[in-house]
């Protein structure tokens, strides 16, 4: 978070999501493209002597890209090269012993040559159609060949055979820019391997595992702050999820700081729904392992509270719930007041869908017994709210959600419950008192004037006794 960008990033143009019209592919290809490859003989039918040498020939030949969009592609050679991965996976996963050091570099070679490539840039029209979940996603045409590939370096590096220390020269920061950059792919499928992949890539490599994390909040703060599309924001809270499961505790200060100035600002953008599961289980991961930032968490969820979007609400509330199904009791006691000055807006909501997800927090019984031992500070502020929806809101369903929550709240402090029906129905009164009295004919001003004779009669008791009415009459001077 606090180190400067990476200097060296071949992918500064990044792809919206979605774009209006459906690309042929989310991809261009400049490399090897469209060339013969000559059929090899099989290695299972290869002296084990020259198996090394045909192995590495093997490899170099599905550097071979096709273009899938051409109609002039060559079929047969299409069908050679995913024959030719197919083999490779195999032989590198039933066999001990294949993974040599001339293996690296190639492979290496061979997944670059493969799956880096350039997106077409983003259009402005595309940038503001990024969040349009109804569209498809727009699967690439190439992806039988990417498929294998992918599947082909994930069975390298996991194999008994695989050396992080051989690999490392050529599995560098250079590559894990180029490997993130490919997160704003169209193809879900593709960003879904690209998440096992980087997540192994963070295992494997210690060296690489903060620059991983610096990259990933960059991004994330490009894609918060300059409305920077990022497809992959889902995929990259997962592998979080996992690394923050890992934390040591105490916390640093460099993991407390990515949670409240990049995680929580996450909630921002108009795409959350498409990664907020995600980034609500990071969340709950930070609150259990460190529950001292409970409280700065649920301050930040409640400073960017959404006024007009229900969806995004009821998605909060859920999240605030799992918060609360782990919180300590003595961080509970601290935000009470603003939380449940929140949830009594939230049940007070026209939107039964926010109402009756603010209402179910008290089917959680972990949370009645934090409400019931804290119930002297919390009815005050939920009564005034629950009594007036359970007169007039239009939601039966609501109405009957209310009716047992005041009904607990009478059985947990009958008595506080009677005192604050006493002192809501006498301020009611009042507020009725001071509304009738405004109705009652008042002054009266000619707007067309520029001066206006205003009638004040002014009545006392003692005039009234007397049954004298006295007439004051102003000249009040009004200016335009």
């Amino acid at each position: 978070m606090g180190s400067s960008p990476p200097t060296t990033d071949p992918f500064t143009k990044k792809s919206a999501k979605k774009t209006k019209g459906k690309r042929a592919s989310s991809s261009s290809f400049n490399v090897l493209l469209n060339q013969d490859v000559l059929p090899l003989p099989s290695l299972s039918d290869t002296p084990a002597a020259e198996r090394n040498e045909l192995f590495l020939k093997k490899l170099q030949q599905c550097c071979v890209v096709y273009d899938f969009t051409s109609p002039d592609t060559d079929s047969k050679g299409i069908e050679q090269k995913r024959s030719t991965l197919n083999e490779l996976i195999e032989y590198i996963a039933s066999n001990n012993g294949v993974i040599f050091e001339g293996v690296y570099p190639e492979t290496i070679r061979m997944l670059q040559c493969n799956i880096v490539r350039c997106f077409p840039p983003a259009t402005e029209e595309a940038k503001e159609d990024f969040d349009n979940d109804e569209e498809e996603p727009n699967y690439d045409p190439s992806w039988p060949h990417l498929q294998l590939v992918y599947e082909y370096f994930l069975r390298f590096m996991e194999s008994a055979d695989f050396q992080p220390s051989l690999c490392k020269k050529y599995c560098d920061q250079k590559f894990v820019i180029q490997i993130m950059a490919l997160f704003n792919s169209d193809d879900p499928r593709e960003r879904d391997l690209l998440k096992t992949m980087l997540h192994r890539v963070y295992g494997k490599f210690l060296g690489l595992r903060s620059f991983i994390r610096k990259n990933i909040n960059y991004m994330f703060l490009r894609y918060i702050f300059e409305n920077e599309p990022c497809n992959g924001v889902a995929e990259f809270l997962e592998i979080l999820g996992s690394i923050i499961n890992g934390f040591a505790v105490p916390l640093k200060q460099e993991h407390r700081h990515f949670l409240l100035k990049v995680l929580i600002p996450l909630h921002k953008p108009r795409g959350i729904a498409t990664y907020h599961a995600q980034l609500a289980y990071c969340i709950v991961q930070f609150v259990e392992k460190d529950p001292s930032l409970t409280e700065p968490t649920v301050l930040g969820l409640l400073r960017l509270w959404p006024k007009t979007n229900s969806a995004k609400e009821v998605m909060l509330l859920g999240e605030v719930e799992e918060i609360l199904d782990i919180i300590e009791p003595a961080q509970f006691k601290k935000i009470i007041g603003p939380l449940f000055k929140m949830l009594a807006r939230a049940v007070s909501s026209p939107q039964f869908q926010v109402a009756e997800r603010a209402l179910y927090f008290w089917n959680n019984e972990y949370i009645m017994s934090l409400i019931e031992e804290h119930n002297r500070l919390i009815l005050p502020i939920m009564f005034p709210s629950l009594y007036l929806i359970s007169k007039d809101h239009w939601n039966q369903t609501i109405v009957a959600l209310v009716y047992n929550v005041l009904k607990t709240f009478m059985e947990m402090n009958n008595q506080l419950f009677d005192e604050l029906t006493l002192s809501y129905k006498l301020n009611a009164r009042r507020r009725s008192g001071r509304r009738s009295r405004g109705r009652r004919p008042g002054r009266r001003s000619r707007s067309a004037q520029s001066t206006s004779l205003t009638v004040t009669t002014t009545t006392t008791r003692r005039s009234l006794r007397q049954g004298e009415t006295r007439i004051v009459i102003s000249r009040v001077l009004m200016t335009s």
